[in-house]
């Protein structure tokens, strides 16, 4: 039987979102074609993983390795070589994060399989796989075909793909591998992680997000009082951190994060591409501008044609009146 491989991610004793993402996307295809899901996990502690991760994949290989606490690009490269190489699998699914980014390319060398990039989207149609990405800074999506091969390995933008929870209740398969190789070039020195105080937009639910039609930095206050009437998280597009309202990390779009909420409200944004790649993935697009041709509303559920410095109070107060 063919086989799709996932190659799971995990940072400070936690599975990564997009490992998560393309383990939902590799079941999907999985049962599509027939294949068996495989997903690879190398690690110190890999106990801990095989259990979620047979959620979605028929058989686990947990990789035992005391050397790596974390997930590091080159000695995951080495682990996974001799695995892809010994089973062939068709497909191999890479989170596009800063680790992924860093393994794929030298793995795909290593292993003599073609390789594609941050994509938003990956099918399978008669043997023939396909991968969208976008081009020319997100204005245009390019589909790309690969004739069948040995092995095609593909990493996925993150927030492009959606979780589901798997019920496959996999195997797992514990492996001892001893890697005495020493990579004296590069080493792991911890993360770097953000400030106390400002939020991660990729993990919430509700956006309220300001554009340039905000007008004014004190008017970022009405925003954020609607965000606690919706107990939701304040997001921008890029004007609003150039002009220095907002910090970088709360920016939306194609310079900034990609975000995939239940409810994303923009307020003011005017809906240029590069902001709007960085929201397809959204259950639900609420938009408020005052102007009527505004591209945004070609992408929106929903629309309000009107001043948000009118709309946002009165939106408030209706909220806050609903929730009493």
């Amino acid at each position: 039987m063919a086989e799709i491989l996932v190659v799971a991610e995990h940072r400070k004793q936690s599975l990564a979102d997009v490992s998560l993402e393309m383990l939902t996307k590799g079941r999907h295809l999985a049962d599509q074609v027939s294949a068996e899901l495989l997903a690879v996990v190398i690690g110190k502690d890999v106990n801990r993983y095989g259990p979620r991760l047979a959620q979605w994949a028929d058989k686990v290989l947990a990789v035992k390795n005391d050397q790596l606490e974390d997930s590091q690009a080159e000695p995951y490269q080495k682990t996974l070589a001799p695995i892809i190489k010994e089973r062939k699998p068709k497909l191999v699914l890479i989170g596009h994060s800063s680790f992924g980014m860093d393994l794929a390319p030298a793995l795909a060398v290593d292993v003599g399989a073609p390789l594609a990039t941050d994509c938003t989207n990956i099918a399978i149609d008669n043997g023939t796989i396909t991968v969208t990405r976008a081009i020319y800074n997100g204005k245009v999506n390019a589909l790309y075909s690969f004739a069948p091969s040995e092995t095609l390995i593909v990493t996925g933008r993150p927030g492009e793909f959606l979780v589901e929870e798997g019920q496959k209740g996999g195997s797992i398969e514990e492996i001892e591998y001893l890697l005495d190789e020493e990579f004296d070039y590069k080493r792991f020195e911890g993360y770097i992680e953000p400030e106390v105080s400002e939020v991660d937009i990729t993990k919430a639910e509700v956006l309220i997000a300001v554009g340039r039609g905000i007008k004014d930095k004190g008017n970022i206050e009405l925003a954020e009082e609607l965000a606690s009437a919706l107990g939701g998280v304040l997001a921008c597009s890029r004007p609003v951190v150039d002009y220095g309202w907002l910090p970088s990390g709360h920016q939306v779009g194609l310079s900034g994060k990609t975000v995939k909420p239940k409810l994303y409200l923009a307020l003011g944004i005017s809906g240029a591409f590069q902001h709007m790649v960085g929201l397809r993935g959204s259950n639900m697009i609420v938009a408020i501008n005052k102007d009527a041709k505004a591209p945004i509303f070609a992408d929106a559920d929903y629309g309000i044609v009107d001043d948000i410095l009118k709309v946002i109070p009165i939106l408030t107060q209706r909220i806050n009146d609903l929730k009493s």
